[in-house]
């Protein structure tokens, strides 16, 4: 299995350290840490910053082919917030190299080689990426929206057009409503909102994650269930990000919708119970963890 990730490489500045992240390549060490052949497509700057991200990305095992090198545009930057339950805001860096994401036939050539493509509506947010996007939607075979909203990266419009590209969206409570809004999609339950976005928008995948309390999956036509496990959060850096990649791994590899939400569950608390977005588990370690939690 091959799925490649589109959008934003970038550096997580906390108040006392800095970390590689951004969703597309936090996604794709999950991925990669399971096994799968994963890959990003992403501009970074010609600078020092972007020196280390393809240090590091190479030195996790993720080809870095499809990167391009920006001569006018700086690394990506996000200055992470975190608040009393260490939830994490974040302030956004513009414009920055991976604003200006190019068409190639390398990349192209990647997304047509991949079951999948994820790309994120936050890498949409500057019309060059985003038009490079679009080219590379009209030739993957299976498309999956990380809906990622972070105001004012995003309009009503940008949202409409990525989600109707979506075979399956994944977003967290707080963005269902807000797409709800958009759409004027008012219903009185969360399964009811899930159920008017995807006649809405003609997808049958759907997940909705709900911070502690687990999370919802829609897939085609049935509803399946997690209500969380519970964990001392460390920081929410990358744990949606785990989340997206440990249950797509499960659904693409035909395991149960249950089964893949739970163990997606999984991962994404341990991610919080963690420093950092991507940090690293073993299949015992993730068993246990499974296993006590159940007890």
């Amino acid at each position: 299995m091959k799925i490649t990730c589109f959008g934003e490489v970038l550096w997580d500045i906390f108040p006392a350290q800095k970390k590689i992240g951004g969703a597309p390549l936090n996604v794709a060490l999950r991925l990669h840490s399971m096994g799968i052949d994963s890959s990003v497509i992403t501009k970074i700057g010609d600078d020092d910053l972007g020196k280390d991200i393809l240090k590091y990305t190479k030195g996790q095992g993720l080809p870095v082919h499809t990167f391009q090198i920006d001569q006018k545009y700086k690394t990506g930057e996000v200055l992470v917030t975190l608040d009393h339950e260490n939830t994490a805001t974040y302030e956004i860096s513009r414009p920055v190299a991976w604003d200006f994401i190019e068409y190639s036939e390398e990349n192209a050539r990647a997304v047509e080689e991949s079951d999948a493509i994820i790309f994120g509506s936050l890498a949409s947010r500057n019309e060059v990426s985003r038009n490079t996007l679009l080219r590379l939607l009209d030739i993957a075979k299976f498309k999956i929206l990380d809906v990622n909203l972070r105001p004012p990266h995003y309009d009503a419009k940008l949202l409409l057009e990525l989600i109707k590209q979506a075979d399956f969206i994944k977003l967290n409570d707080e963005e269902l409503d807000e797409i709800s809004n958009q759409f004027n999609l008012i219903e009185h339950t969360l399964e009811d909102q899930i159920k008017a976005i995807a006649k809405h928008t003609n997808t049958n995948q759907i997940c909705i994650t709900k911070g502690g309390k687990g999370a919802t999956l829609f897939y085609d036509g049935v509803f399946y269930n997690n209500t969380g496990y519970k964990v001392k959060v460390v920081d929410t850096v990358g744990a949606g990000d785990s989340f997206l990649a440990t249950l797509i791994s499960g659904l693409l590899q035909k395991k149960t919708p249950q089964g893949s939400i739970d163990h997606a569950c999984a991962i994404g608390a341990m991610v919080a119970g963690s420093e950092g977005a991507n940090p690293v588990f073993s299949e015992a370690e993730i068993n246990s963890f499974i296993i006590n939690q159940g007890a």
